[in-house]
């Protein structure tokens, strides 16, 4: 993405302060409290962070806030906690001991609700049955689930163990299970009998037993399964001496595990898989009381969270965002979190609306992508719904458009909800940049300020900033506690990933611009990784599904802007010698790639080619390719290009 097609993006005038009412009661209520915050968390950290934390359950109190040593941060070394406790067990000595935690409700229709001392309860149990079936502090377990409360719980009795965990998002296929499982030499798999997506039955478990019939999976030693949809609609096969039913261990469990095991700060909390430009996906790693004081903090403010609020993240726990803002944020704060296992728009497009006014639902938090598609539905969806529990709207996954922020804090929000609109990654653990409700003024489509112990700035390719307004590359200039401690088992990786392109710094991978305020607007991954519908899809894991093919010779992946999706995912495919082209090859090729990585990352389009634009040394430029599917000209350089008539010939085709 070049500096001026930043620039360009997002010229936008409006602002919104924030509602009095809100602001009166909000826990930050001014830009003045703000501004002292944030100052406070960058020249005082030490005593920012023990502040914001003293609620938090600590064994041990740390002696060192943090160590730097590039790229490794180690932050409040000396402590000791189990995050679980702070999570569950310092509730149960309160009031909210008897609230809720988790509304669940499926896509049927049924419900279930766990309180504070029930999930407590629930992760013990299931914390010892692990144990029992050779889970130790610092085993890896992999959870391949959909949303359902048990893949919380499944979560926090690994926590409590001190176990990693790694949950697979369950739109993910086989060999997508297979080669995460390879990755972190995972144990033990949970996972659950199947599932609804929109009226369907999906089997969860027969997924997993493809992944284990591949050798690449042989560490695994035990698979868990939770029946939540029964025999009746989801049969599943059972291997001896392998499968065992969640019902069944959890049963035989006496609950020995209350004691949490106790760690150190920086002992491994997670991995969790993001795609990555070089094909193989990578292992994110999350420690323990960085990652807690980042969600913990975050959730409260970015929020504004109360005692009296329903909140609802619509992510997948299989994403850091539900990680963060499902379980570990929220939980942390004593919150009730809805949880819902459905599609939005099952069985029609007022689902979501019929849930807030059903559960009195105060806080909602999704992605542009959901937002975009409501608005192409109409506003009398809404209209049939009372959605005047809601208080906060908040934003996630990628940057929304200024006509979809307005159609939200219209036609949802009633113009009386402050919206949050956050950029963060799976690599920052927590939310990054928002504006804090109450405090600061919103802009249609920015991603706002930094949140404490954030320092930010948008750069050229030499490190030197940029002007405001002007485009460039989004950096981080200093550790922050919820950051990615390295990759599992690739620390070089993990350096040349976030630590070579601009020296010294962070480089987020993506493209920005931030104005005369002092606002940020994120603008996209300026790498080979695509965000289509919140989902980052790297470009390199597409193109090797496809050449697996049989018919496929070659293929390279782009996206094209999408109203909708954000990114539309358009493939150019060179089939072998004597294959034919045509719809059932589309339709075939399609299917592939859904088997090979997941429904989600199914091409958007497919066009066939003779051969693809390439240098002369072999590389495909993509960025041409970009062009092509835009439907835009080439303004770049292209003396590097091998064959001039290639790039010639797909105009012609589009055309």
């Amino acid at each position: 993405m070049s500096h001026d097609a930043i620039t360009s993006h997002l010229k936008e005038t409006r602002r919104f302060e924030p509602p009095a009412d809100f602001a009166k009661s909000a826990r930050i209520p001014t830009r003045e409290a703000y501004d002292a915050m944030y100052k406070e968390s960058v020249e005082s950290p030490e005593t920012f962070w023990r502040r914001e934390t003293a609620d938090l359950v600590l064994r041990t109190p740390w002696t060192t806030t943090l160590e730097w040593k590039l790229p490794h941060a180690k932050w409040f070394q000396g402590a000791t906690l189990n995050i679980t406790e702070s999570c569950l067990d310092r509730h149960l000595m309160t009031a909210t001991r008897n609230k809720a935690a988790i509304i669940w409700e499926g896509e049927l229709g049924a419900t279930k609700t766990l309180t504070y001392a029930q999930l407590h309860r629930e992760t013990v149990l299931l914390a010892d049955a692990l144990r029992k079936h050779g889970i130790v502090k610092g085993d890896r377990v992999a959870i391949y689930m959909g949303m359902v409360p048990e893949v919380a719980v499944a979560m926090l009795a690994c926590a409590r163990l001190g176990a990693v965990h790694t949950v697979i998002f369950g739109g993910f296929a086989a060999d997508a299970i297979r080669d995460r499982i390879h990755d972190c030499q995972a144990k033990i798999v949970i996972t659950q009998d199947g599932g609804y997506r929109r009226g369907s039955v999906l089997g969860l478990k027969e997924a997993v037993d493809k992944a284990l019939a591949q050798p690449q999976a042989a560490s695994v030693q035990k698979t868990i399964v939770l029946q939540h949809l029964g025999h009746d609609r989801c049969p599943v096969k059972m291997t001896e001496g392998r499968d065992l039913w969640w019902h069944e261990i959890v049963g035989e469990s006496l609950g020995e595990s209350r004691e949490a095991t106790v760690c150190e700060a920086e002992d491994p909390l997670f991995i969790l898989y993001t795609s990555g430009s070089t094909g193989k996906p990578k292992g994110v790693l999350h420690t323990t009381l960085g990652y807690l004081a980042g969600v913990h903090v975050t959730s409260k403010y970015v929020f504004d969270l109360r005692e009296s609020d329903v909140y609802w993240c619509t992510a997948d726990v299989g994403w850091v965002t539900g990680h963060s803002y499902i379980v570990y944020g929220p939980l942390s704060n004593g919150a009730t979190c809805l949880m819902y296992e459905g599609a939005p728009n099952f069985p029609d497009w007022g689902r979501f609306w019929r849930l807030i006014e059903k559960h009195g639902v105060t806080t909602l938090y999704t992605a542009p992508t959901a937002i975009r598609a409501f608005m192409r539905q109409g506003d009398e969806w809404p209209k049939k719904s009372d959605l005047s529990s809601l208080r906060l709207l908040g934003s996630v996954g990628e940057p929304i458009n200024p006509e979809a922020w307005m159609w939200y804090r219209e036609q949802i929000g009633g113009n009386r909800c402050p919206i949050v609109d956050t950029w963060w990654q799976t690599e920052t653990g927590s939310i990054l940049m928002t504006t804090v409700p109450g405090a600061a003024a919103s802009k249609p489509g920015s991603t706002g300020l930094p949140m404490f112990g954030v320092v930010a700035d948008v750069v050229k390719k030499d490190g030197t900033p940029v002007g405001a307004g002007e485009g460039g590359m989004l950096i981080l200039k200093q550790p922050w506690p919820s950051m990615l401690r390295t990759l599992w088992n690739d620390d070089e990786r993990f350096m040349k990933s976030y630590f070579s392109d601009v020296p010294g710094v962070y480089f987020t991978g993506d493209g920005a611009r931030r104005d005369e305020d002092g606002y940020y607007w994120v603008v996209g991954r300026i790498d080979d990784v695509l965000n289509v519908a919140g989902h980052r899809i790297g470009t390199a894991e597409i193109e090797s599904a496809l050449v697996s093919h049989p018919s496929v010779a070659e293929a390279a992946a782009v996206g094209r802007p999408d109203d909708l999706k954000g990114q539309a995912l358009v493939v150019f495919v060179s089939l072998r010698p004597g294959v034919k082209s045509g719809p059932d090859l589309v339709t075939a090729l399609g299917e592939h790639v859904a088997k090979e990585i997941g429904k989600f990352a199914r091409p958007d389009a497919i066009r066939f080619t003779d051969s693809l634009p390439k240098t002369r040394s072999g590389k495909i430029m993509r960025r041409l390719l970009k062009d092509v599917a835009a439907g835009r000209a080439s303004t770049g350089d292209t003396s590097t290009l091998e064959d001039l008539s290639v790039l010639a010939k797909l105009r012609a085709d589009e055309d």
